[in-house]
């Protein structure tokens, strides 16, 4: 059975490495049998500013209800951007605010604690670049945009497991590396996790 897959590359500026590595793991999991979709977010026209908030709610541009489609339709889902400053970019942020909604992610109920997680069924990987070590990242800044989407994001709406693959020294390596990267990243592809 064919997997359906959708790469969300997160990263604001193009061309960037971020697009390289959602292409080499597209590439991968295209030649394992996997039916994927690609989102690049600076392609996609919407507000960021999640304004109004939940309560007065800003109607999702056509690009958002797009993408929620994909998410819909997808059984793993691939995140792709680039840590900076200890999280993701504004874009990326402004992405997950505005689609990950009541009603469509996840839905309280009067009297409970914990909502439904309407995207159950669904696993996920994130892909992370930085210019720092990852053992910085994670012992010293505590791994904080990891955390805010494996446990604030996806937890809450049902997406498990989610397994993380940090690309770290991004700016320091040598183009061998990152062609070493690429090649890493395109396994994983292959094997569709």
């Amino acid at each position: 059975m064919m997997k359906k897959i959708l790469i969300i590359q997160g990263n604001p500026v193009s061309p960037s490495y971020n697009g390289a590595i959602a292409e080499a793991y597209r590439k991968g999991a295209v030649q394992a049998g996997a039916e994927v979709r690609m989102i690049t977010l600076n392609e996609l026209e919407f507000n960021m500013n999640l304004e109004g908030g939940y309560r007065n709610k800003l109607p999702l541009e056509p690009d958002l209800l797009e993408a929620q489609e994909a998410i819909k339709w997808a059984e793993h889902l691939v995140w792709v951007f680039p840590i900076w400053w200890g999280g993701p970019p504004a874009l990326f942020k402004g992405f997950i605010d505005r689609i990950f909604m009541p009603g469509y992610a996840f839905k309280y109920h009067k009297g409970k604690l914990f909502p439904d997680q309407l995207l159950k069924g669904r696993t996920a990987r994130m892909i992370t670049t930085m210019d720092g070590p990852n053992w910085y990242y994670k012992w010293f800044q505590g791994e904080p945009a990891h955390k805010m989407m494996k446990i604030s994001t996806f937890a809450l709406t049902g997406i498990k497991p989610v397994r993380i693959t940090p690309v770290d020294l991004v700016g320091k390596q040598s183009e061998e590396q990152r062609k070493k990267w690429l090649e890493k990243i395109e396994q994983l592809g292959r094997k569709m996790n």
